[in-house]
Parts: structure tokens; sequence; C-alpha cells
């Protein structure tokens, strides 16, 4: 799934990789949104987390997050089931 290009989706990839891929993006464009659904979300946290305290030096802070539920139609049953998503976005 791509997105804008200072979008990174969290999903079952190690955490590193996610924070240093969003590292990158904020090098370039100064901001970052990072996005996750359902079990993901903690991972998505956890990379935030990593970026503002432990990599950025100080340099990055959460500037907003928004929470939400979305619609999703499920691949076994075919019904729509609610999975709640995070937005958190990392600038400067």
């Amino acid at each position: 799934m791509m997105g804008p290009s200072n979008h990174i989706y969290v999903g079952k990839k190690p955490v590193m990789s996610y924070a240093m891929s969003a590292l990158i993006q904020l090098s370039q464009v100064g901001e970052v949104n990072i996005k996750a659904r359902g079990l993901a979300i903690s991972r998505a946290v956890d990379v935030a987390e990593i970026v503002t305290k432990r990599l950025g030096n100080g340099t990055f802070t959460v500037k907003n997050v928004n929470i939400t539920t979305e619609q999703v139609k499920s691949t076994e049953t075919g019904e729509m089931r609610n999975v709640s998503s995070i937005e958190i976005l990392v600038g400067k």
C-alpha cells in the first residue's frame, strides 16, 4: 500500500526498519506520518518513540496523534468489521 511519500504504513517488519525509514523521510521532508491499523498500532507507537527519543537527539517531536475506527471487509467471511487505526505525525 503506497501513499504520499512522507507516509509510513507500519506492518509486520521489525520496528527498527520503520524507524530508519522514518528518519530518512524526516531528513528529506522534515515531517513524517506514521500509520497503522489493528495489532500494528503498538509497533507504530514504538517507531514514533524511537525516532523522537533515541534516534532524533531531541530534534523531532510528535506533533499530532489521530485515532479512528475504520470499516474493513473481512477476507474470511466477507462481512464488514471495525478496525482501530492510528496516525502519528512526527516533525521538527
